[in-house]
């Protein structure tokens, strides 16, 4: 897809010349950036929910974690 943007002169001349010291053009250095910042983002945003749910999960934990142990006949009844 074909797109027109607008680059502070500066930053356009350093991508310049690091396109040209990796031996690339412009459009796949930019393609490039756009990638790595696009894939950092879903890898924060997976880390967040995966957090988040491990925080519901915790939250829906009993208190009382104790582990169940069969009672006998008789301390059924004395209760």
């Amino acid at each position: 897809m074909k797109t027109t943007i607008d680059l502070p002169d500066d930053v356009f001349l350093k991508a310049k010349i690091l396109a040209a010291e990796r031996s690339m053009s412009f459009k796949d250095l930019v393609v490039q950036g756009l990638k790595l910042v696009t894939e950092a983002s879903a890898e924060a945003d997976e880390r967040k929910r995966k957090a988040e749910l491990k925080r519901l999960l915790k939250a829906m934990r009993a208190s009382n974690t104790e582990p169940m142990v069969p009672l006998s006949r008789k301390e059924i009844y004395d209760r």
